[in-house]
């Protein structure tokens, strides 16, 4: 089992940067890949960015590659989504996953991930 507490978000001006975290605690951190998925009101739950347990494999939604990047620390149970020149239509609320334990790849599916946080508020304002 794995518990995953997203942080960071924020109301933002568009052109601004923030950046979220997501930790996690429960088994080894570095046994999971995470991503980060987000929700605007009336929409589906969309993906965002993934990464394996080796930083080098990521994965981005089109939209958003040029725009943020992933990270992970494993020595804090920590990983990361660093969001620049936001845009109003990244608001949203976005969550933190993690795959099942030994499925060391990012997923851009949804349904791969089983463990979810809680969710952080991020509003650009025009």
């Amino acid at each position: 089992q794995v518990q995953l507490v997203e942080s960071g978000g924020g109301l933002v001006q568009a052109g601004d940067s923030l950046r979220l975290s997501c930790a996690a605690s429960g088994r080894t951190f570095d046994h999971y890949a995470l991503g980060w998925f987000r929700q605007a009101p009336g929409k589906e739950r969309e993906f965002v960015a993934a990464i394996g347990w080796s930083s080098g494999d990521t994965a981005y939604a089109d939209s958003m590659e040029a725009r943020f990047v992933i990270s992970r620390d494993n020595a804090k149970n920590t990983v990361y989504l660093q969001m620049n020149s936001l845009k109003p239509e990244d608001t949203a609320k976005y969550y933190c996953a993690a795959r099942p334990s030994g499925l060391i790849f990012p997923s851009t599916s949804r349904a791969s991930y089983v463990y979810w946080g809680q969710g952080t508020q991020v509003t650009v304002s025009s």
